[in-house]
């Protein structure tokens, strides 16, 4: 069993003497681990920081097997941002983000989408949106999608200005008034691509995401949101 494709490098852990166990994301094998002999010495280490892009190939005697893996280097996006803190810290979200898809289980809307954002991370009107954005496909790829189509209580589709918490539903700014307080902002952005997105925007876009990332992704197998995601909120808020 072989493949061979464009990866975006996850994470990766010491294994052994010198070699790591790297997860990828790639657009046809989806999430993907591999172990990389020497992975951790002097030539291979740069390469395999979260956030690089790679030509990787991916070996086993058996499907099921973790499999080795060889790899040639990309773009190095973690090296390319590193004088920019905010930046550096949205890529490092977006990779341990990644980390809770099942692994060999592709997602090629999901993969196109992180290539447009990679590609943004030197404007940060561009990607802080985006990132958003990828949080909200990412609900959506695993299942768990908000329904932004119609207000949950009237059927209406105009002048959508919250989702509720339960249903994950759009609320019209008429049906939502009563119940303010109960309710997340739906911020124009996330519904049109050319509204703009000042930073209360981006506030409630992460607010939104995060709470249904948490509730529906990653409580159900145990897990809570990465901290990664935490520092970069921490970051944008200073």
């Amino acid at each position: 069993m072989e493949w061979q494709g464009e990866a975006l490098i996850l994470a990766a852990r010491p294994h052994g003497e010198g070699s790591a166990i790297v997860d990828v994301f790639t657009r046809a094998e989806g999430r993907h681990a591999g172990l990389i002999r020497g992975g951790f010495g002097r030539r291979l280490r740069p390469l395999l920081q979260p956030g690089n892009m790679a030509q990787i190939g991916w070996r086993a005697r058996l499907s099921e097997h973790l499999g080795t893996m060889t790899i040639e280097g990309g773009r190095a996006h973690a090296a390319e941002l590193m004088s920019d803190r905010r930046a550096l810290a949205g890529l490092s979200s977006l990779c341990a983000l990644l980390m809770i898809t099942p692994e060999r289980q592709a997602y090629p809307r999901l993969y196109d989408t992180v290539q447009v954002l990679l590609q943004a991370f030197d404007d940060e009107h561009i990607w802080l949106p985006l990132l958003v954005r990828f949080e909200l496909a990412l609900l959506e790829e695993t299942g768990f999608g908000l329904d932004m189509s119609a207000c949950a209580a009237t059927g209406s589709q105009d002048n959508l200005t919250h989702i509720s918490p339960r249903s994950g539903r759009a609320v019209s700014a008429a049906a939502a008034t009563p119940y303010l307080d109960r309710l997340f902002a739906l911020p124009a952005f996330l519904r049109d691509p050319q509204a703009a997105a000042n930073n209360a925007d981006i506030a409630a876009g992460f607010e939104l995401t995060g709470y249904f990332l948490e509730r529906r992704v990653y409580q159900p197998v145990g897990k809570t949101l990465p901290q990664a995601r935490q520092r970069l909120l921490d970051v944008l808020h200073r």
